[in-house]
């Protein structure tokens, strides 16, 4: 067994043995088999990562069996390790493991740790086998599984009737976006006959496909737009982009650790990793590019927005991971592939860092969420506090950080394009970048200045036990450092075959030379968006209430999504619901029971107690019965 098959299977054999045999291990040696496993997986990525990004080694191709064979149609379980998936390695296997540790202390209290335990590192499998393999079927075969994972771990509290709620929306909306992702598939085996990455993107390439194809009542649309908009609706669910994105917030219902695994590095940022990886194919399609960038810019200004007014210190960091997600769509439409892949990984840091500090804050308050019961924990955590605060800044793209290079190359990137959508991009941008400070400094200020809320909470508050603390710094130092040491990324060329730019999408390349007031706007949209928060939360703390009464029909626009939610119930749930209640009480109660099982055997019954009226048991009854019958017999015959 080779040992990049071993990145693999290890955190599935953790998963197994613990969800297996959990009871009888216990706590403690549950906990040590899963972060073996994934920490041994992490291990192995950073060899393999340093083979490929470094050595001599650019592409590893290995097939491991064959998978699927029916007549012409062939699928083989395989591994595909280029610079575009050794980054995924990365960060998929560093993050997981910091989650794993960290959960080790935070859910030390929880009586189910082996089952939670499996399910994390159930989740870590899956995402490796969507990021390692080198046909769509086994995309979708990981893709569906980190569905699975993020679902069983969201409800893990499944006595918690919120958390079920929000692992079954979860899971209901992303069964959307997955359709398109299937039809998408489907789309590609009919058009170009495979599955296997090399084969379809070569085909593309050298024009080996109908230019259009007939879509239901459509007719004739443009083959490689429609694969690509079908790709890509999996992508909006999986990476909760604006009308697919609901599901994101609500599942903060789950354990912290499940935030920063699901909603930090790994799940949402697969459709990222998709359309990267189906580069080739996107980047024959201006239509589908430009509906990527339109709608990565949208999410990254909706979920700013959204962000400026909650008070739940996770849904705060979770609008935070919807926005910054749709900067990397944007990159990505803008061809600048490149940019996406850094951001996503530098993201993948300081966001894991964020709502681990977050976790560390409502471990201090005894569970507390609400930023507004909070306040003054800088004195009782400043462990935390400075870790935060290095989230904070990276995140707002302070000079030096990790957030600093990769957010501005998305920024330059879209501004270099020097398209409708690409300005269009850049603009909301800049906007969500002010915002972005704005509201990350409110949680920072609410939470860690001012006086406490509630003082008996303040005086029991503490610093949480290393096992929490020791990832939060190991993710701090990638908070840091990531951008420094992942700038090659958006060097010429660097991903390779990994990643495909098309003769004329150079909007990456032209960001380096763009003005400098184009490169040091985002730093003034941090310095308004910091002096707008310290002004409203520090210098006067009563202001945002009396903004928040005489704007009331703005902040509850804001602090209720847009009224997605409640848009989706009247057009969706309340009808399903209609729906089935007709079903349920006309349907089944009235016609099926009611004249069918339930009536036919009411008639039985009743004809049954008038068959036995007749039945007097008198010998003369039946013999006068049968008198009359033999006249009547005779009379017709005679």
């Amino acid at each position: 067994m080779s040992k990049n098959l071993l990145i693999v299977l290890l955190p599935l054999a953790g998963s197994l043995i613990t969800g297996l045999l959990g009871r009888r291990l216990g706590n403690r040696l549950s906990q040590l088999v899963t972060i073996a496993g994934v920490g041994l997986a992490m291990l192995i990525s950073i060899q393999v990562f340093l083979a490929v990004a470094v050595g001599e080694a650019p592409v590893i191709h290995e097939p491991v069996f064959s998978w699927i064979v029916s007549g012409d149609f062939q699928v083989a379980f395989a591994l595909l390790i280029d610079r575009l998936t050794a980054v995924m390695l990365i960060v998929v296997t560093g993050v997981s493991t910091m989650v794993h540790i960290y959960s080790v202390g935070y859910m030390a209290e929880d009586p189910d740790q082996p089952r939670f335990f499996s399910y994390l590192s159930l989740f870590t499998f899956a995402m490796l086998v969507l990021v390692t393999g080198d046909n769509f079927l086994q995309l979708f075969f990981g893709w569906e599984g980190v569905g699975l994972a993020s679902y069983l771990l969201i409800g893990f509290w499944f006595k918690k009737e919120s958390a079920c709620n929000a692992a079954i929306k979860a899971f209901l909306v992303n069964r959307v976006g997955d359709f398109g992702f299937a039809l998408g598939i489907f789309a590609i085996f009919m058009v170009f006959g495979t599955l296997d990455y090399q084969q379809v993107f070569h085909m593309a390439a050298t024009g080996q496909f109908p230019p259009t194809v007939d879509f239901l009542f459509w007719g004739p649309v443009d083959t490689i737009t429609l694969i690509c908009l079908l790709l890509f609706v999996g992508a909006m669910g999986k990476s909760a982009q604006l009308g697919l994105h609901t599901w994101l917030p609500d599942a903060m219902e789950g354990p912290t650790p499940v935030s920063a695994l699901i909603h930090a590095a790994t799940m949402v940022t697969a459709g990222v990793f998709m359309v990267c990886r189906a580069s080739p194919l996107f980047e024959l399609s201006e239509t589908a590019l430009a509906v990527v960038t339109i709608v990565g810019a949208l999410t990254a200004f909706f979920a700013a927005t959204v962000g400026l007014v909650q008070n739940d210190i996770k849904r705060v960091i979770a609008y935070s991971t919807c926005s910054q997600l749709g900067y990397m769509f944007f990159a990505a439409g803008v061809s600048a592939y490149a940019a996406a892949m850094f951001h996503l990984m530098t993201h993948a840091f300081f966001k894991a860092l964020l709502f681990l500090g977050a976790g560390a804050v409502i471990n201090a308050m005894h569970h507390e969420q609400d930023m507004r019961r909070m306040g003054g924990l800088k004195a009782k955590i400043p462990i935390t506090y400075a870790l935060m605060m290095i989230g904070t800044l990276a995140l707002t793209g302070f000079p030096f950080l990790a957030g600093f290079y990769s957010k501005d190359a998305i920024l330059e990137s879209a501004f270099a394009a020097h398209t409708a959508t690409g300005t269009f991009a850049w603009t909301l941008g800049i906007l969500a970048a002010v915002m972005t400070t704005f509201y990350s400094f409110r949680l920072v200020f609410m939470t860690f200045h001012g006086r406490p809320a509630d003082r008996h909470a303040w005086d029991h508050a503490h610093e949480a036990p290393w096992s929490i603390r020791a990832p939060l710094l190991v993710l701090a130092l990638g908070a840091v450092f990531a951008g420094w040491i992942g700038m090659p990324l958006v060097g010429e060329g660097w991903f390779g075959p990994g990643v495909f730019v098309a003769a004329g999408h150079d909007a990456l390349a032209h960001s380096h030379h763009v003005s400098a007031w184009v490169k040091w706007l985002p730093f003034g949209m941090f310095l308004i968006g910091l002096g707008l928060a310290w002004y409203l939360y520090i210098k006067n703390p009563n202001l945002p209430p009396a903004m928040a009464e005489v704007w009331a029909g703005t902040y509850r626009f804001l602090a209720n999504a847009w009224y997605f939610d409640r848009l989706y119930d009247t057009l969706f749930v309340g009808p399903a619901k209609a729906i089935g209640r007709g079903l349920w009480k006309t349907g089944d109660e009235t016609i099926i029971d009611g004249y069918g099982v339930n009536g036919l055997a009411a008639t039985c019954v009743r004809l049954a107690r008038r068959m036995g009226r007749a039945q007097t048991g008198y010998v003369y009854h039946y013999a006068f019965a049968m008198l009359v019958g033999v006249l009547v017999l005779a009379t017709w015959y005679g």
